[in-house]
This record gives C-alpha cells, sequence and structure tokens, in this order.
C-alpha cells in the first residue's frame, strides 16, 4: 500500500455516515474511495455542488468541474448553486468536515497550505474559509517534503492560510490531534517507533496515554 492511500484509508475512518464533507485536491480526493460500506457522506465542492461524484468517464459532462477544475458528476438528488450561496454554507458552519492537503502544520495548530513564496500558485481557492468554517479539520499529508524536511514544526515559516484550525493530522507514520492547544500523538504506524516520529518531527507534541496503532486492514508496505 502506498504511502497516500494508507493516509487516505485512515482519513476515511474519521467520517461519519450523514457527513456533509469537502475533500480537497490530490491526496484528500482518495478518502472517498475508502469509506465503510456503512458510512454515506455528501460531498461538497466551494464552486457550488452538494452530492459530487467521479465523472462518467464512458460519457463526462462538459459542463461539470469540481472546485479543482477537474470533471465530475453529480448524484441523484444532489444540488448546485451560485458561489455565494457554497460560501454561506461554509462559513455558516453547515459543513461538518473538509480534508485537505498542507505544506506545514505548526504544533499550536496554525495551516500553511497555499502558498510557497515565489512559486506561481493558482490562489487561495476555498481554502482559507473552509478551516475557519468548517466543524472538524482534517490536514492529510505525508510526513515530511521531499527533500526530507519537516513539515509538522513548532512555527510555521509559510505563509498561513488560518490560524489555530486544524483538528488533526493524519501521515503515514502517525496521527496528531489537538487537544487543550497541545498537539498530541493518538496513534502511530504498524511498525513506526514514538522514537522514529520525533526524529522526523520539528513540533513538540505530547504522547496520548492512550496511544494506539492505527489500523486501516493492511500493511504500509503490503
Amino acid at each position: 500500500m502506498s504511502p497516500k492511500e494508507f493516509i487516505a484509508r485512515r482519513v476515511a475512518q474519521e467520517l461519519k455516515d450523514g457527513d456533509i464533507v469537502n475533500l480537497g485536491i490530490g491526496l484528500p480526493t482518495l478518502v472517498a474511495h475508502y469509506l465503510p460500506d456503512d458510512v454515506d457522506i455528501v460531498l461538497q465542492s466551494e464552486n457550488g455542488f452538494l452530492g459530487i461524484c467521479p465523472a462518467d468517464e464512458a460519457n463526462p459532462d462538459p459542463d461539470l468541474a469540481n472546485a479543482g477544475g477537474q470533471p465530475c458528476g453529480i448524484i441523484s438528488g444532489g444540488s448546485t448553486f451560485d458561489s455565494s450561496f457554497s460560501f454561506a454554507l461554509i462559513r455558516g458552519g453547515h459543513v461538518d468536515a473538509c480534508v485537505l492537503g498542507g505544506l506545514e502544520v505548526d504544533q499550536k495548530g496554525n495551516l500553511a497550505n497555499w502558498m510557497i513564496p515565489g512559486k506561481m500558485v493558482p490562489g487561495m481557492g476555498g481554502a482559507m474559509d473552509l478551516v475557519t468554517g468548517a466543524r472538524k479539520v482534517i490536514v492529510a499529508m505525508e510526513h515530511n517534503a521531499k527533500n526530507g524536511a519537516a513539515k509538522i514544526l513548532k512555527q510555521c515559516a509559510l505563509p498561513l492560510t488560518a490560524e489555530n484550525c486544524v483538528s488533526m493530522i493524519v501521515t503515514e507514520l502517525a496521527v496528531f490531534r489537538f487537544k487543550d492547544g497541545k498537539l498530541v500523538l493518538t496513534e502511530h504506524a504498524p511498525g513506526v517507533s514514538i522514537e522514529a516520529i520525533t526524529a522526523r518531527t520539528d513540533a513538540e507534541f505530547v504522547i496520548d496515554e492512550q496511544l494506539k496503532q492505527i489500523a486501516v486492514g493492511e500493511s504500509l508496505t503490503a
């Protein structure tokens, strides 16, 4: 199993039947493939959908695209609306959870995920609204950058998306939650020690008394 699939499988366990969920582009979109059989969620897209689903590959509708510009479909009973209504849903606290990637997260729950200075970016998109409006904010990302640098930091160095907004972090090594203003390690991947997680994490964290192993049905190396 790849690290991204491992992360997506673990995030899927956090979603509850009936939740309205926004999945960011990239890794977060994989989460929908690994939902338990008894969990049915409604996917929201900030460009004006409730009930998006994968596009019909054989006959895609050219007029349907998600917030990332990718072709999509819409379920029976789904709805479309303008951006103002879509963001009213988000800002009004009607999105139960959002899952998005991260460039950096720090021990205060600050998130940086939208730009690297000097590199071209398409813009903030709906991230700033989602992380402040959604009831639960899950950052799904690989534990370290491609060059090995830590992404879970004492303090974010990149421009922030929002402050104190992250509920939990899921990586291929660990699950962290924010509790009482502290970053808490609650789960570790099979075969991954606390020492290994500490060595690859810049942030200071505490270890939950009920620390357990991540269980997603398959091992990371399978």
